[in-house]
């Protein structure tokens, strides 16, 4: 199948920063990769520097069979970019920036005419097609978005961070959408912070931390390196919530956590089930009061946070993001 995409050991710094420290990477034509990292790890460097924005002081990268740097010039006409913000004019309709795009690509009028339609078609904008795009919602423009980078119908995509800022409803949305453009053959490298859209969305994972890819694997063989079970436990009250962690502290295989409410702990153990019962037998014991208890398999915010020793900011802040973008909900 060979690779659409490789990178060895990139190097980007900016005075006395590293951004990158020699990043590795390659994705299989037709598959998606994510890059799954907090803000300021390198991912949105190594997407820059993939598709010609910026030249790597050291290393080497191929796209769609074009050296990133030798060959600039034609790799752009095979691949497509969507940033983490709507990169459209508003003040055009939708059909009318793509249409834009498709001139900029010289399509040809006609040809930009009905590569639009398509697109609009294949994105369900179509009634929204011919209204300015600063009347869209904030789902509606990273579709419309998302549609401009496929004007050219290119083999390879780089998503950066595609559903930052918009709620569930349209992020599943739009993950729907992605999921279409890699069943049609389309190579896909994806930025992200969110957990549940690497673990939906990408065949292979590269968790990224200071300008280096630390780990890679499927989800499920991420999950599965660092092993055991977690007990979720709720207490009744933040006053019991040190005596809780006191009581539990010789279970734990790892660091116990709580949230930022100070009512939930999460202890990593090895054995399940039985870890369960003397869990909730010692905190009966010391007199604290459990509202409920369970177990759950490892997430991949745990394999963050084992890998780096922090959770990832997109699990910190998936609430607020998600409440601060109601207004874009379709």
């Amino acid at each position: 199948m060979g690779d659409a995409i490789t990178a060895e050991g990139l190097v980007k710094k900016y005075g006395k920063v590293t951004a990158l420290d020699g990043m590795e990477l390659s994705v299989p034509r037709g598959t998606v990769l994510a890059l799954l990292g907090p803000n300021g790890a390198g991912k949105t460097t190594t997407v820059r520097v993939l598709t010609t924005l910026l030249r790597p002081d050291a290393g080497r990268a191929v796209v769609a069979g074009c050296d990133v740097v030798r060959e600039a010039a034609r790799l752009r006409s095979h691949i497509g970019v969507s940033g983490q913000y709507a990169a459209v004019d508003e003040h055009l309709t939708g059909a009318e920036n793509l249409e834009m795009v498709g001139r900029l690509y010289h399509l040809g009028a006609r040809r930009s005419k009905k590569r639009a339609r398509e697109l609009l078609e294949r994105f369900d904008l179509t009634e929204a097609g011919d209204r300015p795009v600063k009347g869209y919602s904030g789902g509606m423009r990273r579709r419309i978005d998302l549609a401009a980078a496929l004007v050219a119908d290119p083999p390879v995509l780089f998503l950066d961070e595609p559903s930052t800022g918009l709620d569930p409803r349209a992020r599943s949305q739009l993950w729907d959408v992605i999921s279409g453009l890699v069943k049609g053959g389309t190579t896909l490298l994806l930025t992200t912070q969110y957990m549940e859209e690497a673990d939906r969305l990408a065949d292979q994972i590269v968790v990224v931390d200071q300008g280096r890819a630390i780990a890679r694997g499927t989800a499920d063989e991420l999950k599965e390196r660092i092993g055991g079970n977690r007990i979720e436990l709720s207490v009744a009250d933040r006053g019991q919530l040190a005596k809780a962690r006191e009581a539990l502290a010789w279970l734990a295989v790892g660091a116990i956590e709580t949230d930022a409410e100070g009512l939930q702990v999460t202890v990593p153990v090895t054995d399940g089930p039985e870890s369960l019962r003397l869990a909730l037998g010692r905190l009966a014991e010391q007199g604290v009061t459990v509202r409920d208890a369970g177990l759950r398999r490892p997430t991949l915010d745990d394999v963050y946070l084992t890998l780096t020793g922090h959770r990832a900011p997109g699990a910190q802040h998936a609430d607020a993001n998600a409440a601060q973008a109601q207004e874009v909900t379709r």
